[in-house]
């Protein structure tokens, strides 16, 4: 099967794919900490494995997936150290610039897949910002919240992805054999009393103050066959949006 990558394609390859009206999927994710166990590219690493393996599922549908966009929003895990984060102007700039790029290729449609908490309300509040500004049909989701009910299931103390937590470290056991620290998994738990439910009062937290790991949730319930299952829910669940968006 041909890679459905932007970066193994040739230009010739990526214009074809273009005048098939494929649907760009655009993987956003984040370079911060992730606990005492995991490295800082966690989001990056998650998120694109998860966008590959959704494609390549997707094999009915003409796609093609573009490089991730490795920094976020991620100001709220900078005490910890080992993260980079865009400020809000910037981080659209860089969005609607790649978004431009891809529109002077002749492309229509992308879907902008998040792979970082931190990224989801600015990527809500840019949206009629690109519909105004470019002529693409943009949408956007986040592999995690779209395969939560999938996800559940899984988990033992969990109903869906926390942070540097057993469905984070149990996919990164799959997707980057080795990455895991394991004699430092006995650390990697914290916030683990966190109220439950939405924010009533909104308010910036460092995650310094929520959590003296830099985990919430709890990665000492981690397996390779929980990764393997995580990442097979998340996967299909996107696959199945982009089997809806080739039929739209």
């Amino acid at each position: 099967m041909a890679s459905v990558l932007w970066q193994d394609l040739t230009a010739e390859e990526l214009r074809d794919k273009a005048a098939k009206d494929a649907i760009v999927v655009l993987p956003v994710a984040s370079i911060e900490q992730h606990g005492p166990h995991l490295p800082v590219g966690v989001d990056t690493v998650l998120c694109s494995g998860v966008c590959k393996a959704a494609a390549e599922r997707a094999s009915d549908v003409e796609l093609v997936v573009a490089p991730t966009l490795w920094c976020g929003m991620a100001e709220h895990h900078m005490a910890f150290g080992g993260t980079f984060t865009f400020d809000i102007p910037t981080y659209r700039a860089v969005l609607l610039a790649f978004l431009k790029s891809i529109e002077r290729h002749g492309f229509h449609r992308v879907l902008i897949v998040n792979g970082h908490g931190g990224n989801i309300a600015a990527l809500t509040a840019f949206l009629p910002d690109f519909a105004r500004e470019t002529r693409l049909h943009v949408e956007a989701t986040t592999y995690f919240m779209l395969a939560e009910a999938a996800l559940g299931p899984l988990l033992e103390d969990q109903q869906g992805v926390q942070h540097a937590c057993e469905v984070e470290t149990s996919m990164m056991m799959v997707l980057a054999p080795g990455s895991v620290r394991e004699p430092r998994l006995s650390e990697a738990f914290g916030a683990l009393d966190r109220a439950p439910g939405p924010q009533v009062v909104s308010r910036h937290r460092s995650f310094r103050d929520m959590t003296e790991t830099g985990v919430v949730g709890d990665a000492r319930r981690a397996s390779v066959e929980k990764g393997r299952a995580c990442l097979d829910a998340c996967a299909e669940a996107l696959a199945g949006l982009l089997r809806e968006m080739g039929r739209a």
